[in-house]
């Protein structure tokens, strides 16, 4: 349109079906990340202005902050939420960061100091513009704002084969090109939340000003085949440090291989191992002892999953998850979930 460096983005969802985690599994960490109640809703829109060469970005609108920050290509593979964002911040504030299936609000800065460098800011109403009783406000009162910020150093090897882009994944930017990646970031909610053990005189939670957490992420390929450049493994781990005064999870790690390449005739498919812990905080944990319900630690996820692409315009997921105590909850007992996820290109 004439406009250099500017981009505007809408993106509309229509989620429908089931929900695996509510009415088969019971866990807390959610078998399939496109589980959501079923609505048609704008998940984001906004407008983004790059400058001096692509070395600073700004974007305004409503933003999904892990389309961005929080996310590893490698994980990108596996089902379970917790390899998409820790529950530890997923599952932080009022209805949760601003992330899917309800975003904010706000605004995201970014600059690139050196090629392998980037730096990011997310400031973000801190509810989402879908209220718990149905309704729709930007910066209400009593809302505070989100402050996420990211530094992470991106591996290119000059000359080298980088990993393939997939046509199949969901969401947008998912396969940044990047041999290997570290990152470290923390966030942090201005408004005020209730607290899971201390209480006031007149008996109701005492609240808590503000709310924070970190979280550091390595994803990195670990072989590729001289003759092959298809042919590779990546390794990613994961680890998130949570509010536990406020927030049920103190804090998260989880990790997983995948491998590419590997069966003759089929280069573009992918395996994929991988396994995530979620684990309660002291005072969550306190805090039920008080209501009389008996909790566990941790729940714990393991998936194996292999994707089959085929031709140009289908890939095949089957996704196969065994979760050890679902939501911590020693009355459930252990599951075991399987996924055939599809995808259509047109």
């Amino acid at each position: 349109m004439g406009w250099p460096g500017a981009t505007v983005f809408l993106y509309g969802l229509g989620i429908h079906g089931g929900h695996p985690s509510g009415d088969f599994v019971g866990d807390a960490q959610g078998v399939s990340n496109i589980e959501a109640p079923a609505k048609w809703k704008l998940e984001e829109g906004w407008i983004q202005q790059n400058l001096f060469g692509n070395r600073f970005s700004a974007l305004f609108g409503r933003y999904d902050l892990n389309s961005e920050f929080y996310r590893l290509q490698s994980a990108g593979l596996f089902l379970n939420s917790s390899f998409g964002i820790g529950p530890e911040f997923s599952q932080s504030g009022v209805e949760g960061p601003s992330i899917f299936p309800n975003t904010s609000v706000g605004g995201r800065f970014e600059i690139k100091p050196l090629d392998q460098i980037v730096l990011r800011t997310a400031v973000l109403d801190g509810v989402p513009v879908e209220r718990p009783d149905g309704s729709r406000k930007v910066f209400a009162k009593g809302d505070g704002v989100l402050v996420v910020t990211e530094a992470a150093y991106l591996y290119r090897p000059l000359g080298s084969e980088q990993p393939r882009t997939r046509q199949f994944r969901i969401g947008r930017n998912c396969c940044g090109a990047y041999s290997g990646k570290v990152a470290l970031g923390g966030w942090y909610y201005s408004a005020a939340f209730d607290d899971l053990t201390r209480v006031r005189p007149d008996g109701l939670p005492a609240r808590r000003h503000g709310s924070g957490g970190v979280y550091a992420l390595a994803d990195w390929t670990v072989y590729q085949d001289a003759n092959d450049t298809d042919r590779q493994v990546s390794l990613f781990g994961q680890l998130g440090i949570g509010d536990r005064r406020v927030n049920r999870f103190a804090y998260y790690n989880g990790g997983g291989l995948t491998f590419s390449g590997f069966i003759p005739q089929r280069k573009q498919d992918e395996f994929g191992i991988a396994v995530g812990a979620a684990h309660n905080g002291t005072p969550f944990i306190e805090a039920q002892r008080d209501q009389g319900m008996r909790g566990r630690r941790s729940e714990v996820a393991l998936e194996i999953t292999y994707l089959a692409q085929f031709g140009a315009h289908l890939a095949v997921q089957p996704d196969l998850q065994f979760v050890i105590n679902p939501n911590t909850d020693p009355r459930i007992k252990n599951a075991l979930a399987f996924i055939l996820r599809f995808e259509v290109s047109f």
